[in-house]
């Protein structure tokens, strides 16, 4: 019986080995550089950007088309393009990518690229085109911002980004509930592209500690109230 129970488990081990496999044999992921080299040894690319079409319009990889996974007719125009070749696959951050893929390895697609950290991480790379105008503050604005007696907690956010919707609610409680501690303030990640490159921020939400202008804590990615306040 005990040797069977094994055998069992065995078997088990394999199927789940197998199948974990498959579902993902077909999608790589790879950091910006290795994704703008492979799209530049590709003959006429498929490159995928599945933001909204207004990120789109914003700025994209060049060659980019653009279907939006959170539009309702993302599959249908996914038959656009040829399953029997690779296609490149971004968002902002990786998050709606992720789907993406596994949506598009569902439909049949036989090579699929992520771009890991999305775009952000590839404005960081140094790999995006130059502005042609600087979208928000500038370095000096935001050195302005710092000039305080207090503690200085600043919050790299974006509205589409879910992390930084669950951290919205307790922030605001906590810029006013700790206004005598420290000044809390909240930068929109869209309208301050320009700061974000120059920063080499490339995740969302990042949070920056300031004591007398020096950066004295740094966090990506979400974080409890209760942690943040340990920090604070």
């Amino acid at each position: 019986m005990k040797s069977f129970t094994s055998y069992l488990l065995i078997v088990l081990s394999f199927v789940i080995v197998s199948c974990n496999g498959q579902s993902s044999k077909n999608i790589k992921n790879v950091d910006a550089m290795a994704f703008s080299k492979l799209i530049q040894t590709t003959t006429n690319p498929q490159i995928l950007d599945v933001r909204t079409p207004e990120e789109f319009a914003a700025d994209h990889i060049d060659n980019a088309q653009n279907i939006n996974w959170l539009g309702s007719d993302f599959t249908s125009k996914t038959t656009s393009l040829d399953k029997s070749k690779p296609v490149y696959v971004y968002c902002k951050i990786g998050g709606r990518s992720q789907q993406a893929v596994e949506k598009l390895s569902e439909l049949g697609f036989t090579e699929i690229v992520q771009l890991e950290g999305g775009f952000l991480k590839w404005e960081a790379a140094g790999l995006s085109k130059p502005a042609s105008k600087k979208i928000g503050i500038s370095q000096k604005e935001y050195a302005d911002l710092l000039n305080s007696d207090k503690k200085v907690l600043i919050d790299f956010y974006a509205e589409w980004c879910a992390p930084c919707k669950k951290m919205t609610p307790y922030l605001l409680k906590m810029e006013k509930e700790m206004a005598d501690q420290v000044v809390i303030i909240r930068l929109d990640a869209d309208k301050n592209k320009s700061l974000l490159s120059e920063m080499k921020i490339s995740e969302l939400p990042t949070l920056l500690l300031y004591e007398n202008k020096q950066i004295k804590w740094q966090h990506s990615g979400y974080i409890s109230e209760a942690d943040l306040k340990k920090q604070l």
